[in-house]
């Protein structure tokens, strides 16, 4: 078993303080837009393209009840469509509407706006070395 040293607790700890400023900041750019955090991210999801529920669901890191719940709200507002999954009739797969796609863009905008506000105070090959240190991270998950 390794040994974690001091540099591995700070890099722990910020990585976790990283997540949840960039957590924050989803609530931040998605309540004016009368989106809860967790819609934001769907709907930005769905600008992917149609998705079935259980992609979403695992996507998402969410229970499929809770995901229902939230497409159904999300379906009241006209923002989200179930429609007919192209090869397995018994599924349905949710799509963003008109509508949707325009609100989900603005979500993708304003967040991405504040992260790029945020990383600008770093120099050029920091924030090259970041997005490789955090691409390889992300490999591995």
């Amino acid at each position: 078993m390794a040994t974690k040293t001091a540099s591995d607790t700070e890099l722990t700890g910020a990585l976790v303080q990283l997540m949840h400023l960039l957590q924050d900041l989803y609530a931040e750019t998605s309540r004016p837009l009368g989106l809860t955090p967790q819609q934001a991210h769907l709907v930005c999801v769905l600008l992917m393209g149609p998705q079935g529920m259980t992609d979403l669901s695992r996507i998402l890191s969410i229970e499929r009840s809770t995901l229902t719940n939230m497409v159904d709200r999300l379906e009241r507002r006209t923002l989200v469509a179930r429609i007919a999954h192209p090869t397995d009739r018994r599924a349905c797969q949710i799509d963003l509407t008109d509508a949707g796609r325009d609100l989900a863009n603005q979500a993708h905008e304003a967040v991405t706006a504040r992260i790029t506000e945020l990383t600008t105070v770093l120099p050029a090959t920091t924030r090259a070395n970041l997005t490789a240190t955090l691409q390889t991270l992300l490999a591995q998950g």
